[in-house]
């Protein structure tokens, strides 16, 4: 016989051999005996197991929002943090699973995984800060046993902060107040001391979109006036619509402000094409691949870039230390626990320009925060990691 230790959980379990096991199960079916087989892996010391030793594998899953280069770096993170961290010694996997871009999606993974006990940990970038049915379905995950963190995108803090104990991601009202103190800096240099501007966004009811433009919206103040906040629901071809129908509503827009991934390509493609690039400071969130050559090309001013890749790697941490009840780790990344937003634990700004000529600079940032970088050195930090976005 044989004893299979699951190293996530609280249970040993007893091998026989064939003719035993069936025997067992037929005089105790009354106590509901199963035959279920547990996964071989490697021992927790990272070598070998040891003799009849086997490690019951589980899996942590990350289920994003939709499908966006942002994903690709977080996922390096996460491939990253899973060797950082000896999951497989641990008998760990760490995979990600890729949204279509509607709640609906989200509840139905929620749901699937809800009934597969090898889950011992799901991270998921909210895609609907106040979408009951997902908040629910968190809350059974939670209640069965599985360790739930939402990264990148939370719930509604104020009303539904128990469907989770942790968040791990950028703090979107300092990044948006990051972003409108940067298009601010570009406008006053432009002369341009008051008109409007408009916020593109996949969905203008998500956690971090709705923080995000809360913030640039503070930070430029009265003299310029939100003309709106437009969605996309994460629909390219619409979000180069929204750009040129703004500009078309809206004829004393100052700035263009670009709050996902994808929204700066976007906007930058639509000032190229319809030749008014000169009319608009042009503001992004994060550094998708495109939106990188549309910045050396002189089509966006300023990004204020997240660190999907740390974000990646600290989803990994977590969820391990969680699942492993190491309360050392927790409290390092969680100093503040229970304290207001104790719950939150941020991974980073970053300030990138075109070059030093730039009127924006880093004088004008917390550096405690934000670190400043031109594009150069930027993307010098991205080939250090193999990475084409961030």
């Amino acid at each position: 016989m044989t004893f299979t230790i699951d190293p996530l959980g609280s249970h040993i379990r007893l091998s026989l051999p064939g003719w035993l096991a069936t025997w067992a199960c037929a005089v105790g079916l009354l106590l509901g005996c199963s035959a279920g087989k547990p996964t071989p892996g490697p021992s927790a010391g990272g070598g070998s197991p040891a003799a009849g030793i086997t490690v019951a594998a589980k899996r942590f899953i990350f289920i994003t929002n939709g499908d966006d280069p942002f994903w690709d770096a977080l996922l390096s993170g996460l491939k990253e943090g899973e060797q950082r961290f000896a999951c497989a010694a641990a008998g760990i996997t760490v995979s990600r699973d890729v949204n279509n871009a509607s709640a609906e999606g989200q509840i139905e993974r929620l749901r699937q995984y809800a009934t597969q006990d090898d889950v011992a940990g799901i991270a998921i970038s909210v895609i609907q800060a106040d979408n009951q049915s997902i908040v629910k379905e968190m809350k059974k995950l939670q209640a069965k046993g599985v360790k739930v963190i939402t990264v990148d995108g939370d719930v509604n803090r104020s009303t539904f902060r128990d469907a989770r104990p942790y968040y791990i991601g950028t703090d979107n009202i300092v990044g948006g107040r990051t972003l409108g103190t940067a298009t601010l800096a570009m406008l006053e240099a432009k002369g341009q001391k008051e008109g409007g501007y408009v916020q593109f966004a996949g969905f203008t009811d998500n956690d971090n979109a709705r923080n995000r433009m809360d913030g640039v919206k503070a930070s430029l103040g009265t003299n310029y006036v939100e003309r709106d906040r437009m969605a996309d629901e994460m629909d390219l071809p619409r979000a180069r619509d929204n750009v040129r129908n703004a500009t078309q509503n809206h004829k004393d827009l100052v700035a263009l402000v670009g709050i996902w991934a994808y929204n700066a390509p976007a906007i930058a493609d639509v000032v190229t094409e319809s030749g008014t690039r000169d009319k608009y400071v042009v503001a992004t969130f994060d550094a998708a691949d495109l939106a990188i050559g549309q910045m050396e090309k002189g089509a966006i001013d300023v990004m204020v870039v997240q660190n999907p890749f740390e974000m990646g790697v600290r989803t990994v941490r977590l969820l391990k230390a969680m699942v492993e009840n190491d309360e050392a780790v927790i409290k390092e990344m969680y100093p503040r626990a229970g304290q207001p937003d104790g719950d939150v634990h941020t991974t980073g700004l970053r300030v990138v320009v075109p070059d030093a000529s730039s009127p924006v600079k880093p004088g004008l940032f917390d550096s405690d925060v934000v670190e400043f970088m031109t594009l150069p050195d930027f993307k010098a930090w991205l080939a250090k990691y193999h990475l084409t976005s961030s």
